[in-house]
């Protein structure tokens, strides 16, 4: 039993991280099913589990909480045990998490293509999943705020704040925005109406993307870029500052989702306010990031694991900047409803959450698996040529596609008569759908490889042994 105490449960980390890469196939590959879909409209046409309204939010969960997910939960399970010194509290409770998560994971996959959904975006998933989701969370935040309650360090590593914090928030947000009255195994009404489901509806959307596509990945860039290029975190008070600020902020942001709807005018502007402030604490977070590489910036030439970690940093940067650009109401009349949106979610998605979660299980399975680097270093950074240019095509196509849409659709005549149809807007973007579609391509294609480097570094990695618990200094040793 001590033997036991004294090394790490890098098992659960193992398979979460293996099925990072396989559900990011898995969702990169419905994505590109569904840009084929926009220039094709006929593919898949009279097979109802194959249209578009269904596979798209098969899309958006399986990258976001399948992909995501996974890589979340491995690397905070990770870096929880290296920062505390202790092991995980429970590896049944670990085994429950992981194994519940890919049950939630399948069972949106049957679900969604069948037509079972609440219609809320990012929350489609009807009641039955939703409890199950609810029971696997809470087993998760018990795991990893356990684990930290029994650390053998004074310290709380800032990235573990951002890891908590991201629990905690998910938890708040699934249950309260999923509130509903069953009337069926697959059909629930919720609780509010109107106006007010849409608020919550967007407390819960834009906190989701603020909390599970921002803050826990802020957790992965606090331990992964520092660890990867060998130097202490540029700012630790930056840090602290970056944390509390943005947990402060974030919260009240989701009304611009909302701009020129029914919801009270006072809460669209509070949405933009907020919105505009996030700048601050997102960019000063990603600076603490970059400048992290201060004196070590030449390891950017030959480490394309680290290159997966900053570009990931400056796709936030973009996607930071644009998101409370677009909240100003005079913006969001243009880009509202445009694909000027969807290139900014994947700004976000494809160029912020997939490169560092990419970059970070590329840096971890090595250690996972007792070798110094992954099978093929030049496959990595092929990988991260694909992944970039993919990404670059995709967002590039749908601001212009957007901005295009946008002056189209409000464009008027002298006799205040529109000057476009919506067909003549669609067929003016139509040749952009294409070139998203050769940029999600693009990535898909790297992630296959990925999966090809994963398996290799498998088939030549020694018997896995525990890893013993790193000693603790003295002066850090808790009371």
């Amino acid at each position: 039993m001590q033997a036991l105490q004294q090394t790490y449960n890098d098992k659960v980390v193992r398979q979460f991280s293996v099925m990072t890469v396989v559900w990011g196939i898995v969702g990169m590959l419905v994505g590109v099913i569904i840009a084929a879909q926009l220039y094709w409209p006929t593919l898949g046409e009279g097979i109802p589990w194959l249209s578009y309204g269904r596979l798209r939010p098969l899309h958006t969960n399986a990258v976001i909480f399948a992909f995501g997910g996974c890589a979340l939960i491995g690397t905070s399970l990770y870096v929880v045990q290296r920062t505390c010194h202790v092991r995980l509290i429970s590896d049944k409770l670990a085994a429950f998490v992981f194994w519940g998560w890919q049950l939630v994971i399948v069972a949106a996959a049957i679900s969604l293509p069948l037509g079972y959904t609440q219609g809320k975006e990012y929350a489609e998933l009807e009641w039955p999943i939703d409890l199950l989701i609810t029971a696997v969370w809470v087993a998760y935040a018990v795991l990893f705020i356990g684990t930290i309650a029994k650390r053998r360090v004074k310290h709380i590593y800032v990235a573990n704040w951002f890891y908590a914090a991201f629990i905690i928030t998910i938890a708040l947000l699934h249950i309260v925005n999923n509130l509903a009255i069953p009337v069926g195994v697959g059909k629930s009404y919720p609780v509010y109406s109107g106006a007010v489901d849409a608020m919550v509806q967007w407390w819960y959307g834009h906190n989701a993307v603020g909390f599970f596509l921002t803050a826990g990945f802020l957790g992965m860039m606090y331990y992964f870029v520092p660890k990867q290029a060998e130097r202490p975190v540029y700012s630790y008070r930056l840090s602290i500052v970056h944390f509390w600020a943005l947990i402060a902020v974030y919260m009240w942001a989701g009304p611009h989702h909302l701009q020129y709807t029914a919801l009270p005018d006072w809460a669209q502007s509070l949405g933009m306010v907020f919105s505009l402030i996030l700048l601050a604490p997102s960019w000063g977070g990603a600076i603490n990031g970059v400048m992290t590489l201060s004196g070590v910036w030449h390891k950017l030439r030959t480490d394309p694991i680290l290159k997966f970690l900053i570009v990931s940093i400056s796709f936030y940067m973009i996607a930071t900047f644009e998101g409370p650009m677009m909240s100003i109401k005079t913006v969001n009349s243009l880009s509202h409803y445009t694909d000027w949106t969807v290139g900014h979610v994947h700004a976000g998605a494809l160029g912020w959450v997939a490169m560092i979660s990419i970059g970070s299980i590329y840096a971890l399975m090595p250690k996972l698996l007792g070798r110094k680097d992954m099978y093929s270093t030049k496959a990595i950074d092929l990988h991260f040529w694909m992944h970039t240019v993919g990404v670059v095509l995709y967002i590039v196509s749908m601001w212009i596609a957007g901005v295009m849409q946008g002056l189209m659709w409000r464009a008027t005549n002298d006799d205040a008569t529109l000057t476009y149809t919506f067909v003549e807007s669609l067929t003016a973007t139509y040749p952009y759908y294409l070139i998203r579609l050769s940029g999600g391509v693009l990535v898909l294609s790297g992630m296959v490889l990925m999966a090809w480097n994963v398996w290799r570094t498998y088939r030549v990695a020694p018997a896995i042994e525990p890893q013993p618990l790193l000693p603790v200094d003295a002066s850090e040793v808790r009371a």
